[in-house]
């Protein structure tokens, strides 16, 4: 395993990490094994989050006993300070332990957003206090949006950013680079874009041949992913011409009907979360986890079924994506 330093904070992570969605379609049992797996091919760093459901109590007792030997990273979507004071006690007695090496802002989508959670009694206050009792160690920042992240890194409040990468999702690769420069460790998310790409040997190699990366996290439920995605871990640096021409290959067909998730079909006249409708509709058909998508999309205030087809998404979108269409697709997964 091949290892790199987190940006700022210093933590030597492997440059797989353990992403910790799927583990809700399994159980306790199956997420240890899965875990020591990762550990035995020197995976160290695992990400989980508070709205992953059971997410954080199965990695917890995976890891008890065993904590010192992983870099233990978590988020929380919450915006005030209350919230997320609560969110960090709750996320220490899942994992079974006394602090969390990364906490994260997650899914901040708005300028407006990052400046309510910057605020007295925003939730970063609450991070900051935590860190300063020793609960958590760094702080870092997620989010689908380009533009917002561009300016969080510029504002010395973050020591991590996390961003969708991955073949078809590429836009980030500036943002990495500056990240870089401000010694800003880079995450990335949806490494298999939402399940989409099957050759996860492939996807990763892609990843990290990007020096500007520190860690790409896939999610694992099984053995077997984990042993494909360690080796993939084993043979960065081997990226080839006719790797290349897969991944572009690749990029290509799915180009045309995928979601880059960058936000300039909004606003929506009826205000549906665009980008949100397809990355339900993912979890649902890609990552078998149907019950918690169906759970997070009911709770959304507006809908695929809520679209009058007035096409202003498809003329703002740029990468002329037949969104009408694909909404009603979304419309068919959840049967509305």
């Amino acid at each position: 395993m091949k290892y790199k330093n987190l940006g700022k904070t210093n933590l030597k992570v492997s440059v797989v990490g353990f992403g910790g969605i799927p583990v809700q379609r399994v159980n306790s049992e199956e997420t240890k094994k899965v875990l020591l797996k990762a550990e035995e091919l020197g995976i160290n760093f695992v990400d989980s989050g508070r709205g992953y459901s059971v997410s954080e109590e199965y990695i917890g007792e995976a890891l008890e006993g065993r904590r010192e030997n992983w870099i233990l990273a978590t988020k929380s979507m919450v915006k005030d300070k209350e919230s997320m004071a609560r969110d960090i006690e709750i996320s220490l007695k899942n994992f079974k332990t006394n602090y969390i090496d990364l906490y994260q802002l997650h899914n901040i989508r708005t300028v407006e957003e990052l400046e309510r959670v910057l605020k007295e009694d925003g939730a970063y206050a609450a991070l900051l206090e935590a860190k300063a009792l020793g609960k958590i160690k760094h702080i870092g920042i997620t989010s689908h949006s380009l533009d917002l992240l561009k300016v969080a890194i510029e504002m010395d409040k973050f020591e991590t950013i996390m961003y969708p990468y991955n073949i078809v999702e590429n836009q980030g690769e500036e943002l990495f680079k500056r990240a870089k420069e401000l010694d800003i460790g880079v995450i990335a998310m949806k490494p298999m874009a939402g399940g989409a790409l099957e050759d996860g040997d492939l996807a990763l190699r892609y990843i990290l041949k990007n020096h500007n990366v520190t860690t790409a996290i896939p999610g694992m439920a099984t053995v077997e992913e984990v042993t494909i995605n360690a080796g993939a871990a084993m043979k960065q640096g081997t990226f080839s011409d006719s790797d290349m021409e897969k991944a572009a290959k690749i990029a290509g067909e799915l180009g045309e009907s995928f979601c880059r998730r960058c936000g300039y079909c909004a606003p929506c006249p009826q205000k549906i979360d665009i980008p949100t409708m397809f990355v339900f509709s993912a979890y649902k058909e890609r990552y078998n986890l149907a019950q918690w998508a169906e759970e997070r999309y009911s709770t959304m205030a507006f809908t695929a079924k809520d679209c009058i087809q007035c096409g202003a998404c498809e003329k703002k979108c740029p990468y002329d994506l037949p969104i009408r269409n694909m909404l009603l697709q979304v419309r068919k997964t959840f049967n509305e």
